[in-house]
């Protein structure tokens, strides 16, 4: 993922903001006595993408990825609607537990922008991916970084539309959305009537989406590592927020890991299931990679 990327890396403070003050309400307010469910994985299964992974002669791809890791974000659906039964391929070749977490249609998103017309794309969408049945986790909208407030009724539109047995989160981009306090408020309100998840984007160049405010019982957080030493501290800071969220009745957790240049995201995800093990006392497969999971590898 190159949304973000910064030529040095090293001169970006990644230091942590504080929560938004709303969320520990919002999590004291839907945690109550939930388990802790955690998912991470990476955007995609490729052998070309995901380097000092795949063992030599590994043929099918989702099939070892998915022995592996427990979820994947799900990126290849944003380029097209594939059709019902490629969903439940899918599903078939993977394992008990894992979870598909789909991005919308580009139709849905930057084509058509959540006008009045975007509608039967939407059903088409749910009714392809619906056929991954127990194994769908949350949808989720990525908007073009063009799209701001000014469509704010398309927003309210979509959202009103949307099926509530699908779980959505909403990734906006447009900076507008979090510098205007006014604005910023209505669209976490919004979120949080509707029990939509606010993706959290951690990003060298936009550290703006940052902005730490959960609007449901779900933390789905797209990083981006930097292809730089400063990509495992990040992490680091990850697990203590992720273990700071729990305690304040967290329950679940959704990580995904990118890279401008996905070379290592195997080596990164394998660094943090580790790491949440230990401080969550959880005990998700830590995924075999040819490389090791050590520090260090930029």
């Amino acid at each position: 993922m190159k949304f973000g990327k910064v030529d040095n890396p090293e001169l970006i403070d990644f230091s942590f903001p504080e929560d938004h003050p709303s969320t520990a309400a919002v999590l004291a307010k839907t945690g109550e006595n939930q388990k802790l469910n955690v998912y991470v994985g990476c955007a995609k299964w490729n052998r070309q993408d995901l380097k000092n992974f795949y063992p030599r002669g590994t043929k099918d791809e989702l099939g070892y990825y998915s022995s592996q890791f427990n979820c994947i974000e799900l990126n290849a659906t944003f380029y097209r609607l594939f059709p019902a039964e490629q969903f439940s391929k899918w599903y078939d070749k993977t394992p008990s537990g894992f979870r598909f977490f789909p991005k919308l249609s580009q139709d849905i998103s930057h084509l058509r922008r959540l006008n009045e017309k975007v509608y039967p794309f939407v059903d088409a969408y749910l009714d392809a991916a619906s056929n991954l049945k127990e194994k769908l986790g949350t949808i989720f909208l990525q908007m073009h970084n063009n799209f701001g407030p000014k469509n704010w009724d398309r927003v309210v539109s979509f959202v009103e539309y949307w099926p509530k047995e699908f779980p959505l989160a909403i990734e906006f981009r447009h900076t507008d959305w979090f510098n205007d306090a006014k604005v910023a408020e209505e669209l976490y309100h919004l979120l949080e009537e509707n029990t939509m998840a606010n993706v959290l984007v951690d990003t060298a160049g936009r550290r703006d989406l940052m902005h730490m405010r959960l609007t449901n019982n779900e933390a789905f957080i797209r990083y981006v590592g930097a292809n730089h030493v400063s990509d495992y501290p990040r992490l680091d800071d990850w697990v203590q927020r992720l273990k700071s969220w729990s305690a304040l009745g967290l329950s679940n957790i959704h990580f995904f890991v990118h890279q401008n240049l996905e070379v290592e995201s195997p080596l990164l995800s394998a660094y943090i299931i580790d790491n949440l093990n230990q401080e969550l006392g959880i005990n998700l497969k830590i995924p075999q990679t040819l490389g090791g999971a050590q520090k260090g590898l930029f």
